[in-house]
């Protein structure tokens, strides 16, 4: 508690290099990180803490030290603590278990080896020794152990790569350059030990984008930004090795400020369960009341009668004093309203859930070998609820690969197929793919299936030539042969990889460069072009060039960028070619592929060097430096001709645009949160068809000041509301729950989409903005935050749990989406490309984001819907079993008395009714698994709360109290002055006792009959087992042996024998069960047939194709249409094309072999509108030939 009221009053961190005893005088974190909840010693205390938070758990304890009263006790201790403890013993296990993986996860972290400094020496440590103010040396693909200062590496300048995607999900590689001062410092051990500089910074906090603080050594003071930083959880790449001193250490770095506590889940369900346990508690005091009511007046008018024969001293025991004892004795007599086989059974349905999760094939990745995984047994119905979806994209709707699938050059597209009739047609496994074993430096991943493309550059077709030498020299790619001599690229932007990568395949080789040169092979030929300038990309002008000199003197300046800005800049005579490339980007975003413009121009030898000339002097222009340069970039980019268009491919993983759409459907709402730029962003929510052309608005927030959020976020609203005003066509409800019970529901006139960045969203997430914030978002169809950190995740995700009171499910794949994964109700990792942190914070994990459908729609609905049947089951048999006491309370001078035989009351929900609830529980389903995926619709029920709420409970109450009623009544009324077929009276308690529990056993095993959906053979044996197991028990405990033995135990001695061969007992056990069954059987018929739910339709319907068998037919697929628009997207930042005019990065080490390239998905928005009709019109027809498949 004192450390963490020490990090709180951090204002600024110093650090000295190479002096612990100076450092831990602050007090500093060491690097080890606890991600666990529990250890040893508090394990048993907050463990039983958190489960008698359980209100059920708390009130079995409380029952339990009743029982321990011999006064008022009627039932032994022994039946409450031993279920009691078995609940706690297994909860507590499973705890224990997720938490010691949660430990072996930390352990696994804190043990990592990493090179120190230490006495002059390096040395070998575990991470979790390492110390603030330590020097770290990093090699070529290692993990970073804390967040460091960067003093010096292998490269030249002090430059070093990372890779940042446990941070912000992205993998291309960002440049880190340390201080000169320090980068002369090397690989040079001694001056390294006796580096004692001092770093003033800011305290530890979140941001990963933002670093301040200042460097004294030398008597000298250093500025240092986020430039000089490299961060825990980045990799080194492409760098032999580096020294950083550690800033931040543990749980102080940004990557574990980042990462939210894990939180103690609870369904939904089970907070009702709560709720509802108060109100049973209550409606028992009630009960107790009246009973010990009645019993004080029967004891004063009476019970005085009886003193005689009861051996009763005079004033021993008075009225009111009976009364009080007799309120507790029928508090611990009717608690088995709420029995705790109750929770022993929720535990093992749901286990038995997420053992059906694991097995399921259907979501095994065969590719990996990976299985699904419920990592925890405690929110599967919470499943069937979820209303938003918050995903990361990187690695989690994409597969983070581009692909080079098409291009335009000179009007003519490229990589489409056609047949021998010309029509274009969809590539097929069958189709041939062009053959480039003719070049030995072929990416064997890569695939095209045009052949016209290679015809074209073996014809030499002057324009195809031009246009893929400008996709080998205009980039910011670093080349390197390994030992095999096979040609490593390493990449800051993946767009850049696949475009130089499919020029290599095609005969235009990017070989190297320098600072002042640039070699391609050409066909087998190798040419160098001397490199005069390198106007770089920025988000502003969206573009980059390259000026260069080839072999012939001819001086070209090669452009590609975003088809928008360079359109505008194009000489007048490609106004023709402009029209016909414009309709082929727009076709390729349509499909949604990445696209980029692809121009150059001829330059005049005197008037590039007036222009370089001009460069030069606003280069070291000292005002308005960056305006100068930028308007020679733009006086230069001027007159261009146009070539062509690409069309890159961020391929998705398989299977998300139906999961999309059907998730849609569900009205599970999707939003994206990612760390990626927008651009990329927008372009992936477009291919997911989360964005469409034919939303009426998509608002993009990027204001920069929490005013202009502000101003930014009414505009939006207002034109929203303007729209909704003024226009009529069409509507969509979108609805809000604010209570459990209530829905409002709000209409708003078509779809709209909202976009805002991180630096917008940290200002929306203000509390005086983030209400406006969510109204608008909650109101539009698709929500994306692009550029947001870790933390603003969980606050997004946060910010909908608490003011939507709605169910919320976050997916992801790297550490960066932890946060997020432990903040929402449900977190679900994606064992991917980016590491196992997700999965180890997760409750459920699988590998491919099309295992999500399947997940909500199939095992979340079933699970819901199974736990609300067994809820409703469960307390209707309980009821029905238990206010038999109450009113038999009325016939024994409200003594207490059990109505049944004490073994019968302990075994009636261990034995008797216990499993074939279980069975119903685990393997009961409404409609089948497929019917399941292909009408999303049916998943609402669970979003609305609509299967089991307190409106069911009442009404399973009330079913209960119609049940003990005639359980009671009936019997009585028939055993009232009757006689036996010997002539004898039989009108016993014991016999009546027997009547009553023979038939309360037969009424629940025919309830749960007809509540049954799906019969399997377990459901056979467990139904009619329970009812031959309790007449085997009956008559077994009720023989002459057995009273032999235990006397005392067993005194209805002889009982069942007599009772059960009398005529008339069955008769009136035959008339109970009708009298009980017969209502429940004409309701549900009735309703069926009268007002039947989807889930009714479906299954008639599903019974009809069982029956005639057809052919499953699948769903059609078509190209989507779109307008125009741009799909340009740079992945990388601003700043590479400096550093490599500089010089400053041409020696790369150790590069990372590329990402493989894979095969196309198709993906269209009519498809959605297709699945859309198709399913509304299966179900509207389902009314019109209902009689038909009845």
């Amino acid at each position: 508690m004192f450390y963490s009221k020490k990090k709180s009053r951090e204002l600024e961190r110093r650090v000295k290099a190479n002096d612990r005893e100076y450092n831990e005088k602050f007090q500093y974190a060491d690097n080890r990180i606890h991600t666990s909840k529990y250890n040893i010693l508090t394990f048993l205390p907050i463990n039983l803490f958190e489960q008698f938070q359980r209100v059920a758990n708390a009130y079995f304890l409380f029952l339990l030290i009743l029982q321990l009263i011999p006064e008022i006790s009627s039932l032994s201790w022994f039946t409450t603590i031993v279920p009691l403890v078995l609940v706690i013993t297994m909860t507590a296990v499973k705890d224990a278990t997720d938490d010691y993986f949660r430990h072996k996860s930390d352990n696994q972290v804190n043990n990592r080896q990493s090179e120190v400094l230490i006495n002059s020496k390096l040395q070998n440590e575990k991470w979790m020794n390492v110390k603030v103010g330590d020097i770290i040396k990093l090699e070529n693909n290692q993990f970073v152990a804390a967040d460091l200062l960067l003093l010096s590496s292998s490269e030249p300048y002090g430059l070093c790569y990372i890779e940042t995607a446990e941070l912000d999900g992205e993998t291309n590689l960002k440049v880190r350059h340390a201080l000169p001062v320090t980068s002369e410092l090397g690989e040079d051990i001694r001056r390294l030990a006796k580096f004692d500089g001092l770093v003033v910074c800011e305290a530890p906090n979140n941001k990963l984008d933002k670093f301040m603080g200042v460097l004294f050594w030398k008597d000298r003071e250093h500025s240092l930004n986020n430039e000089k930083i490299i961060l825990r959880g980045c990799v080194l790449r492409n760098t032999s090795w580096c020294f950083g001193m550690v800033i931040f250490a543990g749980p102080d770095t940004k990557l574990m400020q980042n990462s939210g506590k894990t939180k103690f889940k609870r369904t939904s369900i089970d907070r009702l369960m709560n709720t509802l346990v108060l109100w049973i508690f209550g409606f028992l005091v009630c009960l107790g009341i009246i009973l010990a009511i009645g019993n004080s007046i029967w004891a004063n008018q009476v019970g005085d009668q009886f003193k005689t024969y009861l051996f009763w001293n005079e004033g021993e025991k008075n009225s009111v004093f009976s009364g009080f004892l007799t309120f507790w004795s029928y508090i611990i007599i009717l608690n088995t309203v709420v029995p705790i086989s109750l929770y022993v059974s929720v535990e093992v349905i749901r286990l038995g859930h997420s053992y059906f999760i694991n097995w399921d094939r259907k979501m095994y990745y065969s590719e990996k070998a990976t299985p699904a995984e419920a990592r925890t047994t405690t929110l599967n119905e919470e499943l069937g609820q979820i209303e938003y979806v918050f995903s990361d994209k990187t690695g989690t709707l994409t597969q983070n690969i581009m692909t080079f699938k098409k291009c335009s050059i000179d009007g003519r597209i490229y990589g489409e197929v056609h047949d021998d009739l010309d029509q274009k047609t969809d590539i097929t496994k069958k189709k041939k793919a062009v053959d480039f074993s003719v070049n030995p430096q072929v990416d064997k991943t890569f695939q095209f299936f045009d052949h016209c493309l290679m015809e074209s550059i073996k014809l030499g077709d002057p324009k195809v030539h031009e246009f893929l030498r400008l996709l080998a020299l205009c980039h910011t790619v670093m080349s390197e042969e390994n030992s095999a001599g096979q040609l490593i690229y390493q990449v800051q932007s993946p767009d850049e990889g696949a475009l130089v990568t499919a020029a290599k395949n095609f005969g235009f080789i990017f070989k190297s460069r320098t600072p002042e040169t640039i070699t391609i092979e050409e066909l087998g030929t190798l040419v160098t072009y001397q490199l005069l300038a390198f106007l770089d990309f920025n988000n502003i002008r969206k573009r980059m060039s390259v000026i260069v000199r080839n072999p012939e003197g001819q001086i070209k300046l090669y452009s590609k960028g975003a088809d928008t800005i360079l359109f505008e800049k194009l000489h007048p005579s490609s106004e023709d070619l402009l029209t016909l490339t414009s309709d082929h980007i727009s076709e390729f975003a349509g499909e949604g592929l990445r696209t980029l413009a692809i121009a150059y121009r001829d330059l005049d030898d005197k008037y590039f060097k007036e222009w370089h000339k001009m460069l030069e002097d606003a280069n070291i222009a000292i005002d308005e430096r960056d305006e100068r340069i930028a308007g020679l970039y733009e006086e230069i980019e001027q007159d261009l001709m146009l070539l062509g268009a690409t069309a890159v491919e961020d391929k998705l993983q398989e299977g998300v645009i139906e999961t999309v759409t059907n998730l849609s459907l569900a009205n599970i709402k999707i939003w994206v949160l990612t760390g990626d730029k927008q651009e990329t962003a927008i372009n992936i929510s477009y291919a997911c068809n989360m964005l469409t052309d034919d939303m009426n608005e998509v608002f993009i927030i990027t204001g920069n000041t929490a005013v202009e959020v502000r101003e930014e976020l009414r505009k939006a609203k207002e034109h929203l509301f303007g729209q909704n005003r003024s226009s009529s066509n069409g509507h969509v409800v979108f609805e809000k729950k604010q209570q459990l019970d209530s829905v409002v529901e709000e209409t708003v006139t078509g779809d709209y989409a909202l976009i805002i960045n991180g630096h917008s969203l940290a200002y929306a997430l203000e509390s005086d903005v983030k209400n406006e914030l969510l109204e608008l978002a909650c109101m539009c169809k698709t929500v994306v935050c692009c550029r947001v950190t870790p933390l603003q995740k969980a606050q997004v995700v946060e910010l909908v749990k608490k003011h939507r009171n709605a169910v919320t499910l976050a997916i992801g794949d790297g550490a960066n989406d932890v946060s997020m994964i432990k903040s929402a109700h449900i977190g679900i990792g994606i064992s991917g490309q980016e590491g196992l942190q997700a999965v180890l914070a997760s409750d459920y994990s699988f590998a491919q984001f099309r295992y999500l459908q399947r997940l909500l729609l199939v095992h979340g609905r079933w699970s819901y819907f199974r736990m609300c049947k067994f809820l409703c089951y469960f307390f209707y048999k309980n009821f029905a079993f238990t206010l038999v006491h109450f009113w038999f309370g009325f016939f024994c001078g409200f003594s207490a008395q059990t109505v049944y035989d004490q073994w019968f009351i302990t075994l009636y929900n261990i034995v008797y009714t216990s499993l074939p609830v279980l069975a119903m529980g685990i393997f009961d389903q409404d409609v089948s698994d497929q019917n399941s995926m292909d009408f999303p619709q049916l998943y609402k029920p669970g979003q609305l709360n609509l299967l089991f709420n307190k409106r069911k409970f009442f009404i399973c109450m009330a079913h209960g109290i119609y049940t003990s009623l005639i359980l009671f009544f009936i019997p009585y009324g028939a055993f009232y002055n009757a006689s036996g077929e010997d002539g004898q009276h039989f009108a016993d308690y014991q016999s009546f006792a027997v009547t009553m529990a023979t038939s309360l056993v037969i009424v629940v095993s025919m309830q749960i009959a007809l509540d049954t959906s799906y019969w399997t053979a377990i459901n056979h044996v467990f139904i009619w087992g329970s009812i031959a197991s309790y007449f085997l028990i009956l008559f077994t405990m009720q023989s002459n042996g057995m009273f032999g033995i235990f006397p005392k135990q067993f005194p209805f001695v002889g009982n069942a024998r007599h009772s059960l061969t009398q005529k008339c007992v069955w008769l009136v056990i035959l008339l109970t069960t009708v009298a009980s069954v017969m209502p429940v059987l004409v309701f549900r018929f009735l309703k069926v047939d009268l007002f039947p739910t989807l889930s009714d339709q479906i299954r008639q319907w599903q019974k009809a194709q069982q029956k005639a068998r057809p052919l499953h037919g699948r769903r059609p697929r078509s190209r989507r249409s779109s307008s125009r628009r741009s799909g340009y997207a740079f992945a990388h930042q601003e700043g590479y094309g400096e550093l490599i005019t500089s010089g400053k990065n041409m020696r790369a080490k150790n590069p990372s072999p590329p990402s493989g390239l894979e095969k196309t998905l198709d993906n269209s928005t009519s498809w959605i509108e297709n699945a859309c009709q198709k399913t509304t019109d299966t179900v509207s027809s389902f009314n019109q030939d209902k009689t038909v498949k009845l």
